[in-house]
């Protein structure tokens, strides 16, 4: 029995993704191994958002080439659907398989491994290599109308598993190039998303983890349109599962509706992930952001007003073409005074093809990485702050798979990192009495009821 190994890299969407494949390879009778040393087939599931994140992927089949020499390489994933040509010119690459052809993994590792061929009717346009090179299966994203059903994966080790119903983006900001890598907006319909939640909770999961590229965009793209908040309401009507956590949703749609929802259900984590990008009004333009600081400011304040104790997070870019110190100063401070628990802070890396790279003032990368410093001291500040305000309090969380023998890592419904006291059995919910803050999360015993 051949053996298999992923590597995900980005979102929280590729990592559905990820999760997909493995059905695929499993379906075709390979077996999971846990280090690619030790596997037949490696798959590096890859993101391009950034340029850094090009490198890893390069640097991954530098790595994967090195350790495991015989081992057939499939570069698949979004670097893949971007710039297939130059990541099958990597050296030990077998397949470029980009998005486009991602649901069909498993018919093309599944025919090669049998010696045959993939049928050309069986695939979209196909862009292949000269003899004994990478082949690679790649076609235009935006012929994709649907969303294919992602199969839930076998329970392994995870405890929370992340169900992607919404893939694509129709926005166009400046400096991204997911849209022309994932294609246009496109939503699982309700019944496959319910489907899928009854099988994870059939193979014991307590929390799942709802994700999309743009994920508050659920539903438009039907006839008639629905909204994301229909999504959830039907959820809950149809399902039991014991919580549901939201993935990043775009500031304008964060409705008031999906705010009291979330507040008044126990079922939806205490978890707000709302993408900013940067506090200041002329950036956010040139950006080709679609709301303004103060829209923005207005939604966090709800947020906070109807859940106090909830993690707030923001994705922030630092070094976007045109950000003075004047204008970096502005978002900072902006920031500085909203009520965020942590920050996923970004430095501008061009992409071809979209605007911002070929806009002037350009920032200097050192000038970019030092503003990032600035943002994350920042970030960790308000993260410990918020951290700080549990000690002496009991708090609901999840136990994860990993422990050091004296401790089990769990996760809060608000997002904190919890380390209990004690060996406990991976994906149980648990009351913890926090006694303390550690480095990066709190430490505490199982509350006895």
């Amino acid at each position: 029995m051949k053996g298999y190994y992923i590597e995900n890299f980005g979102c929280r969407a590729a990592q559905a993704d990820g999760s997909a494949i493995e059905r695929q390879l499993a379906d075709l009778g390979m077996r999971r191994v846990d280090d690619a040393v030790m596997a037949d087939i490696v798959v590096l599931n890859t993101c391009t958002v950034t340029s850094a994140a090009d490198h890893d992927a390069r640097a991954a089949v530098r790595r994967v080439r090195r350790q495991r020499p015989e081992a057939k390489i499939l570069v698949t994933g979004c670097y893949a659907q971007r710039a297939p040509q130059e990541v099958a010119s990597l050296d030990g690459v077998t397949w470029v398989i980009g998005n486009s052809h991602k649901h069909q993994i498993g018919n093309i590792v599944g025919q090669s491994s049998r010696g045959g061929f993939v049928r050309l009717e069986s695939l979209q346009k196909t862009f292949a290599g000269d003899e004994g090179a990478a082949k690679i299966y790649a076609s235009d994203i935006f012929a994709h109308t649907e969303l294919q059903v992602a199969p839930v994966f076998d329970a392994t080790d995870r405890t929370r598993p992340n169900l992607k119903v919404q893939d694509g983006c129709n926005n166009r900001c400046s400096f991204c190039v997911i849209p022309f890598v994932r294609g246009q907006s496109r939503s699982l319909p309700v019944e496959d998303v319910i489907r899928e939640i009854e099988a994870l909770e059939r193979a014991g999961y307590r929390e799942i983890v709802i994700s999309g590229i743009n994920l508050g965009r659920w539903g438009r793209d039907f006839a008639p349109q629905k909204r994301f908040i229909d999504l959830l309401n039907r959820i809950f009507e149809r399902c039991s599962i014991e919580k549901l956590r939201l993935s990043s949703v775009e500031p304008m749609d964060w409705t008031d509706e999906l705010i009291a929802r979330m507040a008044s259900s126990s079922r939806v984590a205490k978890h707000a992930h709302v993408p900013l990008q940067s506090g200041s009004d002329r950036i956010l333009r040139k950006m080709h952001r679609k709301y303004r600081p103060w829209h923005y400011a207005e939604k966090i304040e709800k947020i906070r007003a109807l859940m106090p104790n909830a993690a707030i997070g923001a994705d922030v870019m630092v070094g976007f073409p045109g950000e003075t110190e004047e204008l970096f100063e502005e978002s900072r401070q902006f920031i500085e005074q909203l009520p965020f628990t942590y920050l996923h802070v970004f430095t501008y890396s061009p992409r071809p093809g979209t605007p911002a790279a070929e806009m002037p003032e350009q920032v200097p990368i050192e000038v970019a990485r030092q503003r990032n410093r600035v943002l994350r001291d920042l970030s960790a500040e308000k993260n410990l702050k918020f951290r700080s305000r549990f000690v002496g309090r009991t708090i609901d969380a999840i136990t994860l798979s990993r422990t050091d023998g004296h401790a089990t890592d769990a996760l809060s419904d608000n997002y904190l990192k919890v380390q209990i006291r004690g060996r406990h059995e991976a994906n149980r919910s648990m009351r913890v009495n926090v006694n303390s803050v550690s480095d990066h999360g709190l430490q505490g015993d199982l509350a006895i009821s």
